[in-house]
């Protein structure tokens, strides 16, 4: 059960009960069977891409903040989940008190994309979005070094419409989002099918190269945004390419789009990527949610259950106006957040750009 201060969406109405036996004990999840394949071992990669060597200047004292945060964190994740689970909660309910500019930033864009709730209620959806950050942490680092915990712990719903576009030839370009456990969900689409990925690279090298390597466990290749020939490898090779169009990139690649009502730049490239590769066998474009439904607290004798749903393929797209394509994919990405909202990154500026520019509602 969740603690009575964090936010429950819709009281955990996405969430199955917790059974009891007779006497009225909770059932604990079935021990994974020996010889059970696990996640490593069953999952699925078009490639294994090499990692980014070590750098000297990694050990210059402007990063030495970060390898500390690194030597306390590192040894946490081979606690037992349930035992990171709390230690999550509790460090996003820390960085919730703490920075205070992104728990701002996080109070507006609630407020902007649910004014009809109580200013009470968005604070607490705004406290369960650090503590489900808290918890991706661990979730995260678990993906990259610790795989096989998450063994027998997900389900999917869609993955017809993606094994049919591959049947057909075609590349997927899958549209995700910035959801908490970001990560942990690449890791878990492995189960079922290969995935490259695009990423943006971090503007600190010593953290995009901790990133970028702990990616290299999950993802085929990562392609950088910047890399388009490797993108055009990519889809004409018939890949799934997952990439998230949710964030403010500006109108210079983009247009103003409501999102949760509000006008967002919405960035342009699904549609540019819909038109790359094959004319014959052009990529489908669909999306992809991931989503932990069990309790953040999590019970005794449980493992986590994640689940992740691919939408059937956008008809007609691209259209011949872009503003319609991309009020579109807005529309899927919020229908699939609403899920759960606290799952998503509000802590981001969303809406930091408006039709004239850059605006001041975060200031």
């Amino acid at each position: 059960m969740k603690a009575p201060e964090l936010f429950d969406p819709k009281k955990s109405k996405q969430d199955s009960p917790e059974q009891s036996s007779p006497q009225g004990k909770p059932i604990k999840s079935p021990a994974i069977a020996a010889g059970t394949p696990t996640i490593k071992q069953t999952q699925k990669r078009t490639a294994e891409a090499p990692k980014k060597p070590f750098q000297w200047q990694f050990l210059l004292p402007k990063y030495w903040g970060f390898w500390l945060l690194f030597a306390i964190i590192m040894p946490l994740i081979y606690l037992p989940l349930r035992w990171q689970f709390w230690l999550g909660r509790k460090l996003g309910i820390l960085i919730y008190k703490l920075a205070g500019s992104r728990r701002r930033d996080t109070l507006i864009n609630l407020g902007l994309a649910f004014p009809e709730k109580p200013a009470a209620e968005r604070e607490l959806m705004a406290k369960q979005v650090f503590v489900n950050q808290g918890i991706g942490v661990f979730e995260t680092l678990c993906a990259w070094f610790r795989p096989n915990v998450f063994t027998r712990t997900v389900s999917i719903s869609g993955l017809q419409h993606l094994v049919n576009a591959q049947n057909e030839g075609r590349a997927v370009i899958l549209l995700g989002a910035h959801y908490t456990m970001l990560d942990l969900g690449g890791l878990l689409c492995t189960q079922f099918f290969a995935t490259d990925c695009m990423y943006r690279p971090q503007n600190n090298a010593l953290l995009d190269w901790f990133i970028y390597n702990g990616r290299t466990t999950i993802f085929g290749k990562q392609i950088s945004s910047r890399d388009m020939r490797s993108l055009v490898n990519s889809i004409k090779s018939g890949h799934v390419i997952w990439y998230s169009p949710d964030q403010d990139y500006g109108l210079k690649q983009g247009v103003m789009a409501p999102f949760f009502g509000v006008p967002a730049a919405t960035i342009t490239t699904p549609r540019r990527l819909a038109k790359m590769g094959s004319k014959q066998h052009p990529p489908a474009v669909m999306a992809l949610h991931t989503y932990r439904q069990t309790p953040d607290s999590l019970p005794s004798g449980k493992r986590p259950h994640y689940h992740l749903t691919i939408t059937p393929a956008l008809v007609n797209y691209p259209s011949q106006d872009e503003v319609a394509d991309a009020t579109r994919v807005n529309e899927i990405l919020e229908g699939l957040i609403r899920i759960d909202p606290t799952q998503w990154m509000w802590f981001h500026k969303r809406f930091k750009n408006g039709p004239e520019g850059r605006t001041d509602i975060y200031k």
